[in-house]
C-alpha cells in the first residue's frame, strides 16, 4: 500500500503546529496503525528528519496510552484501541489525517503526545476505596450480587485513554469519571466514601476544564471498551443522591 500521511506537527506547548505532508510506500495491510508510524519514523530518521512524537506503551489495547485522531475519529474507523487498528481498514492511495486528542484540558506536549494527567488528578481526587491494614480478608468474606459484579466489571474496563473527550464536541470528560465512580461505588468495598468519592471526582473533572456533558453519545460511540452511555445518567444519580444526604 502507498498512502499520503497528513501528520499534526508541533514542537512544544508554546509553539503553534501545523499538518506536514509525508509519502510512505510497501505498507502491509496486516501491519497495525503504530507499525505504519514506526516505518514512517525509520524513514524520517534515515534522511535525517525528526521522527514524530506518538504515544503508546503495551500496543495490546489494554493501557489507553495510543491516543490519536484519524481521519477525524478518536482512534480511527474502527471501535478499536490506535494500536489494534489495523491497516487493512484503509486502501491503497488513501490520504490519512493523524492529529492528537483535542481539548484544553490534554494541551499538546509535543505532535500526538499530549498531557492527560488531569485525569490522573480525577482518579486521585476519588476513586480509590480506603483498605485498613492488617491480614487481607477472603475473597468470599463480603458477597456481591452477580448484577452489582456485572456492573462493576463493566465499568472497571474503561482504560482511561481519552477518547471520549477527544469524540465530544464539548470536550467532556463525563463518561470517564462516570465508569470510575460508578464501578466503585456499587461494590460493598466502595460504600464508605460513596459520597464523597462523586462528589470529590466531578468537583475535580470541572476544575480540570473539561466541557459540560450534552448527552450527543459521540463519546460512547467512540469508547473502545464499550463503556455505555447510560453510566452517565447512573453517576448524575449517584451526585443527587450525594448532594442531598450532604445537604442533610
Amino acid at each position: 500500500m502507498k498512502l499520503t500521511l497528513r501528520v499534526w506537527r508541533q514542537q512544544n506547548p508554546e509553539t503553534p503546529g501545523a499538518m506536514a505532508t509525508y509519502e510512505v510506500d510497501n505498507i502491509s495491510a496486516d501491519m497495525s496503525f503504530l507499525e505504519m508510524l514506526d516505518t514512517l519514523n525509520e524513514e524520517l530518521t534515515l534522511a535525517g528528519d525528526e521522527p514524530v512524537a506518538f504515544d503508546h506503551d503495551c500496543r495490546e489495547g489494554i493501557c489507553g496510552a495510543c491516543s490519536l485522531v484519524i481521519n477525524g475519529d478518536a482512534h480511527g474507523p474502527e471501535r478499536t484501541t490506535t494500536c489494534q487498528l489495523h491497516m487493512r481498514s484503509f486502501a491503497d492511495g488513501d490520504t490519512i489525517d493523524i492529529e492528537p486528542w483535542r481539548a484544553s484540558a490534554f494541551p499538546v506536549i509535543k505532535d500526538l503526545v499530549v498531557d492527560r494527567s488531569s485525569f490522573d488528578r480525577i482518579i486521585q481526587s476519588g476513586g480509590y476505596i480506603s483498605a485498613a491494614t492488617g491480614t487481607a480478608p477472603d475473597a468470599h468474606a463480603t458477597p456481591v450480587p452477580k448484577p452489582d459484579a456485572d456492573f462493576a466489571f463493566e465499568h472497571a474496563e474503561c482504560i482511561g485513554c481519552g477518547a471520549c473527550v477527544a469524540a465530544c464536541p464539548n470536550g467532556s470528560a463525563m463518561l470517564f469519571t462516570s465508569a470510575k465512580v460508578n464501578h466503585l461505588n456499587v461494590l460493598p468495598q466502595g460504600a464508605p466514601e460513596r459520597e464523597t468519592r462523586v462528589l470529590d471526582m466531578v468537583a475535580q473533572m470541572d476544575d480540570e476544564g473539561f466541557g459540560g456533558c450534552t448527552l450527543t453519545g459521540e463519546c460512547a460511540t467512540a469508547c473502545p471498551k464499550g463503556i455505555p452511555l447510560p453510566s452517565i445518567a447512573a453517576m448524575n444519580k449517584e451526585w443527587l443522591r450525594a448532594t442531598r444526604k450532604v445537604r442533610r
